[in-house]
């Protein structure tokens, strides 16, 4: 039975994977509500935007009078909420944007929420659902063993884990105080097409290319549990057709690399794919940085609790998707160099920068 998906932070790097499977994928009609913020970015939607079934609405989810208007005449089914400031960096810079947007701005998708669903019939209230989606960094830092898992207790170690953190505990509150069902995921680091230029793995694979040094916190050792996007994608829709109201599930790729290992891969696979004899050894451009301030060591999700109650597996192993990430940067080089000349040029954002 056809849904309609209301997808906060449509047009970023997860929202955009999510929206482009549900229109490609199913039947589900799909509204985008963004703010287009640097990090949103339409091209993104743009091999979906003439789908009858996908709409964009250009608003910030903390102004509660457009939230309720959108909610009043779009009737949504689903809330993915996707919407955040993401960049830890720029977190410890300014924290002010984070606590607006993921904490003011979640309570606000909340309140709608809960009036809109309120004044469904009981039909709809059994089949209406509130997804969070959170990521792994609100547990804090692990040590060389261990992973999270659904129980791990909360350790945020940033501005930006913080306000994730606020968020996951105030959509936790709405379902056991109000009763609104919701779900909550956490994640690990996800990679993949479409990814913002700042990030590691996209930021290493232009600056590759272009024989610019490849910058690495620290001394590399830090080390990510990694992600594909298309993988998470479709584990989210996973969490909405099976996942238990008010329940938590967490989605790793059991693909753990540090983050040395990851640009290393990178430059492997460009001199494979496009030698340069004038760059040479991509591994020659890497320059270590300063590190960020209380970095946090290691990241690693079990994803046991999705796998055997949902039936969710990744597809790609960190090589395959690494390999299709890079190919995908090599052919779609007018997506980046648009951001490149205009939002981004590779700057360091954020604390340090």
């Amino acid at each position: 039975m056809s849904k309609r998906f209301l997808i906060t932070g449509g047009a970023g790097f997860i929202g955009s994977a999510v929206v482009r499977h549900l229109v490609r994928e199913t039947d589900h009609c799909v509204c985008v509500v963004d703010k287009l913020t640097y990090a949103g970015n339409l091209d993104s939607l743009a091999p979906i935007a003439n789908n009858p079934r996908y709409s964009f609405v250009q608003a910030d989810i903390a102004d509660a009078t457009k939230m309720a208007n959108i909610f009043a005449s779009y009737e949504p089914d689903i809330v993915t909420h996707l919407a955040a400031e993401s960049h830890v960096d720029r977190s410890i810079d300014g924290p002010a944007a984070f606590i607006q947007t993921n904490i003011i701005g979640t309570y606000t998708l909340l309140e709608t929420a809960l009036a809109y669903w309120r004044g469904l019939p009981s039909s709809g209230q059994a089949a209406f659902r509130f997804h969070h989606v959170s990521t792994d960094e609100v547990f804090g830092s692990l040590e060389a063993h261990g992973c999270f898992t659904e129980t791990t207790a909360y350790d945020p170690r940033s501005p930006y884990s913080a306000s994730k953190a606020a968020s996951d505990h105030l959509v936790r509150s709405w379902h056991h105080t109000y009763g609104l069902p919701i779900l909550l995921t956490n994640c690990s680091n996800n990679y993949g097409p479409y990814h913002f230029p700042e990030k590691l793995i996209p930021l290493t694979i232009i600056n590759a290319l272009e024989g610019r040094k490849l910058p690495v916190y620290g001394t590399g050792s830090n080390i990510r549990d990694w992600l594909y996007v298309e993988d998470h994608a479709r584990a989210l829709l996973a969490v909405v057709g099976m996942g238990r109201p008010g329940e938590t599930y967490c989605i790793g790729g059991r693909s753990e690399r540090t983050n040395l290992d990851v640009v290393k891969a990178i430059c492997a696979l460009l001199d494979e794919l496009v030698p340069n004899k004038t760059i040479g050894r991509r591994e020659s451009l890497i320059t270590f940085v300063t590190d960020r301030p209380g970095h946090d060591l290691r990241y690693a999700i079990d994803p046991t609790r999705i796998s055997t109650e949902l039936g969710w597996q990744p597809r790609e192993t960190f090589e395959t998707g690494l390999r299709k990430t890079v190919e995908w940067y090599l052919t779609n080089r007018p997506w980046w160099q648009r951001i490149r000349h205009s939002i981004y040029g590779g700057e360091r954002l954020g604390v340090l920068a």
